[in-house]
C-alpha cells in the first residue's frame, strides 16, 4: 500500500467527499488531455524532419501511453479508496 501511496499521492488525498472525488478525477483527466495535446504538437513538429520525426513519434507514443495508463490507474485507485475497498 505504501508503494501505491508514493506513485499515486492524489488518489489517496481526495477521498473524503464526493466533491473532492470528482475534483481528483477531473485533475487526472486534465493531466491526460494536456499531455496528449503536448505530445500531439511535438509529433506535428517532428513530421517536418522525416527520420527524426519517426523516432520522436515512436518515443512520444510510448510516453503518451504511459501517461494514459497512469491517469487511468490513478482514477481507478481513487474510486477504490473512496469506496473503502482499499484502505488508506
Amino acid at each position: 500500500m505504501e508503494t501505491l501511496k508514493k506513485f499515486f499521492p492524489l488518489s489517496f488525498q481526495r477521498t473524503d467527499t464526493v466533491a473532492n472525488l470528482i475534483v481528483g478525477i477531473l485533475i487526472y483527466i486534465v493531466v491526460g488531455i494536456v499531455a496528449g495535446a503536448v505530445i500531439w504538437l511535438a509529433t506535428l513538429l517532428g513530421i517536418w524532419i522525416p527520420v527524426i520525426g519517426a523516432i520522436i513519434g515512436w518515443a512520444l507514443g510510448v510516453v503518451g501511453t504511459l501517461v494514459d495508463v497512469y491517469c487511468l490507474a490513478g482514477i481507478v485507485i481513487q474510486i477504490l479508496v473512496f469506496a473503502k475497498v482499499l484502505k488508506d
